[in-house]
C-alpha cells in the first residue's frame, strides 16, 4: 500500500484495508484503530534503508554514512536502527556523523523576522559557490557554526590565497614551450636541498589532509592546505625560486628541478582540495599539464596523492627553518628602509647579517641567503652591531642601498654588470644565459 500510494494511505484508509478480518487480538477482538501520533513519520523515514538502499541497484546496503543534526539520535538514527535490527539483525549504516546548527555572527538563531538570515544564493552570487563550500569546510561542524558577511569576506581572501598559489604555479609551468611531466621531470635525487624541503613539507600536508578527511575533520584539512599555500609556498618557497624561474636558462637543470617540484605540489594540491573547492579544482585541472596516466575527464576520476617519500635530515630541516626565521627579520628591515626612502624594490638592497659564535659559523656557510632574501647580496659579519634586531636569536641586520650597477634582466646590482661586450647592460650570469637560450 505504501509503495502504491505513499504513507498518505495510512490516513486515508480504514484499518480493515490493512488487516484481514481473520486477524484477532489475544482478547478476541477484531476491531483495530490507527495510531495517529508522530511515530508514523519516524517509521517512514526509518525504513529508508530498505526502501532506498535495497531497492536501487546503484546503491548498496548498509549505507556508508548517515548524516544529520544531533537531535536525530532520538529520531531518524534511532528509528533506522530499530527497524534495521528488527528485520536484519544489523545496523543500516557503517557510521553516523552529526552536525550543529547555523547561527548568525552573534550566535543567535536565524529568523526572517530578525533580518539576520544569510541566504546561500546571495553568497554564491557575490563570492561563488566555492567560497560557500570553503566556509562549511573551515568550521568544526559538530558544533553550532556561525556565518556573517564579515566571515565570508575573510574566507574569500583565504580562497584567493589558495587560488593565487595555483595560478602562479600554472603560469610557470606553461611558459615558453611548456612543461611536460612525461619528459621534463627531474628525478627526486637530483633536486636541490630547497626543492626537497618543499616536498617534505608537502608530504606532511598530504598525510594530515587525508587523515582529516577520513575522520570528517574538514576544518583541519582546510587549515593545513591554507597554511601550506600561504606560509610555506607563497611567502617562502615560491617567492625565493622566482629568481631561478625568471633568470635561469629556460631548459636548465635548476629551472627544470624547480618546475618538477612545483608540478608535484600543484598535482597534489589540486587533488587534496577537490572535495572542498570543487569548481576551482576542476578549473585548475583543465589548465595544468598532466602525466599520460592521468584521467583527463576531471579531478574526481583520479586518486588522492601519495607522499613523495622525500627524506631530509634534521640538519637539513634546521637549516631552512633557520633561513626562514632570519628571512622574516630581513623582510621587516627592508620594509623600514623602503618606508624611509633608502631603497625601492628589495633587489636595490644589500644586507649585512651580524652574528656571533655558532650563529656566525652557521649563517656564513649558507650560500643561498641572497636569493632567499631577494636582495642583491648578503654579507655575514662576526659581531652584533646591526641596526635592526628582530625575533631571530643572535642575529642583527643592517640594510644599505646596494652598490654597483643594476642588471637590466635580473634587476640585481652586481659588479659583473658590463663585463660582457655583447650584453653590456647585463651581469655575467644573465649574459651567459642569453647566449645559451639564443644560441
Amino acid at each position: 500500500m505504501f509503495r502504491k500510494e505513499s504513507s498518505d494511505a495510512w490516513y486515508s484508509k480504514d484499518p480493515s484495508e490493512f488487516i484481514p478480518a481473520s486477524v484477532k487480538c489475544e482478547c478476541g477482538c477484531g476491531k483495530f484503530r490507527k495510531e495517529m501520533d508522530i511515530f508514523d513519520v519516524w517509521f517512514d523515514s526509518g525504513c529508508t534503508h530498505a526502501a532506498v538502499l535495497e531497492e536501487r541497484p546503484e546503491l548498496s546496503w548498509p549505507a556508508d554514512l548517515y548524516l544529520e543534526g544531533c537531535d536525530q539520535y532520538r529520531g531518524w538514527f534511532q528509528s533506522s536502527l530499530l527497524t534495521s535490527v528488527a528485520t536484519t539483525g544489523k545496523a543500516p549504516y557503517k557510521a553516523v556523523c552529526t552536525h550543529g546548527w547555523v547561527v548568525d555572527g552573534k550566535g543567535e538563531v536565524m529568523h526572517k523576522s530578525k533580518g539576520n538570515v544569510v541566504l546561500p544564493e546571495e553568497v554564491i552570487s557575490k563570492y561563488g559557490a566555492d567560497v560557500l563550500r570553503l566556509w562549511v569546510a573551515s568550521l568544526d561542524f559538530h558544533n553550532d557554526v556561525r556565518v556573517s558577511p564579515e566571515m565570508l569576506k575573510q574566507l574569500s581572501e583565504a580562497y584567493r590565497k589558495i587560488r593565487n598559489t595555483a595560478r602562479f604555479i600554472l603560469g610557470n609551468l606553461g611558459n615558453g614551450d611548456g612543461f611536460d611531466p612525461d619528459t621534463d621531470m627531474v628525478s627526486l635525487d637530483k633536486l636541490s636541498d630547497f626543492d626537497k624541503w618543499a616536498l617534505a613539507r608537502l608530504d606532511g600536508v598530504i598525510e594530515k589532509v587525508k587523515a582529516s578527511y577520513e575522520s570528517f575533520d574538514f576544518y583541519l584539512a582546510y587549515h593545513a592546505i591554507h597554511s601550506f599555500c600561504v606560509v610555506d609556498m607563497s611567502n617562502f618557497y615560491l617567492d625565493i625560486v622566482k629568481d631561478t624561474l625568471y633568470c635561469s636558462a629556460e631548459k636548465s637543470g635548476e629551472r627544470r628541478a624547480v618546475q618538477t617540484t612545483m608540478f608535484i605540489i600543484l598535482d597534489s594540491l589540486v587533488r587534496l582540495v577537490a572535495p572542498i573547492l570543487t569548481f576551482t579544482s576542476d578549473e585548475i585541472w583543465k589548465f595544468m599539464p598532466h602525466k599520460s596516466t592521468d584521467d583527463l575527464r576531471g579531478v574526481p576520476f583520479n586518486q588522492m596523492p601519495e607522499k613523495t617519500g622525500v627524506v631530509i635530515s634534521a640538519e637539513f630541516e634546521a637549516k631552512w627553518n633557520r633561513i626562514h626565521a632570519v628571512r622574516d627579520d630581513v623582510l621587516k628591515a627592508l620594509e623600514e628602509k623602503r618606508t624611509a626612502g633608502v631603497i625601492g624594490k628589495s633587489l636595490d638592497a644589500g644586507v649585512t647579517i651580524y652574528a656571533e659564535g655558532a650563529d656566525f659559523e652557521q649563517l656564513s656557510s649558507y650560500p643561498e641567503l641572497a636569493q632567499a632574501f631577494s636582495v642583491s647580496y648578503v654579507n655575514v659579519n662576526n659581531g652584533s652591531e646591526g641596526e635592526f634586531k628582530g625575533a631571530a636569536d643572535g642575529v642583527s641586520i643592517t640594510v644599505e642601498k646596494a652598490a654597483g650597477e643594476m642588471c637590466e634582466r635580473c634587476w640585481s646590482h652586481a659588479p659583473t654588470v658590463g663585463s660582457d661586450a655583447q650584453y653590456p647592460h647585463l651581469c655575467a650570469r644573465c649574459a651567459a644565459v642569453m647566449k645559451l637560450d639564443l644560441g
